[in-house]
């Protein structure tokens, strides 16, 4: 499935949320320390509800032990300051969705990582700063998988 990976969040119940969505389309959930919360924050697993044990979660202690980790073959980064759309790709298992922190979303010396193979934007109407970063990883997650015959599901 997919490799869905947030670079140091800060806002606890989006990242709960996005255990939810890795339990619920068998994505993996990969976190850059340094994070804004405690994993076990109450408000991570609120969030979360009882699906952290049925979803695989890895922090790492930064962006290249990630790397190191998981080996990539794809990275899309997901940033406001492009012009191409998620849904200008074609997703393939393995891919790695990267999004930024809430308040500021990806920094320019990480969108410049080798490793990144796209800059992709969610569309969103004029003058709107950002999509809510548990929303915006549920929206490409579902492209992703809709794109591959939403393998897996009942």
């Amino acid at each position: 499935m997919f490799r869905i990976m947030f670079y140091q969040p800060c806002i606890p119940p989006n990242t709960g949320n996005a255990i939810r969505l890795a339990a619920n389309t068998g994505c993996e959930l990969h976190l850059i320390e340094p994070l804004g919360f405690d994993m076990s924050d109450a408000q991570v697993k609120r969030a979360g509800l009882d699906y952290h044990e049925m979803a695989t979660v890895t922090v790492h202690p930064d962006l290249t032990a990630a790397w190191e980790t998981l080996q990539p073959e794809r990275v899309f980064a997901f940033t406001a300051h492009t012009s191409r759309y998620h849904t200008d790709v074609d997703y393939r298992p393995g891919d790695v969705l990267l999004f930024g922190p809430e308040p500021t979303g990806l920094s320019d010396d990480v969108l410049d990582q080798p490793q990144i193979t796209d800059r992709l934007r969610i569309p969103m109407l004029d003058g709107r700063r950002s999509h809510n970063l548990a929303n915006a990883a549920s929206i490409v997650v579902y492209e992703a998988w809709r794109q591959n015959g939403f393998t897996g599901a009942v």
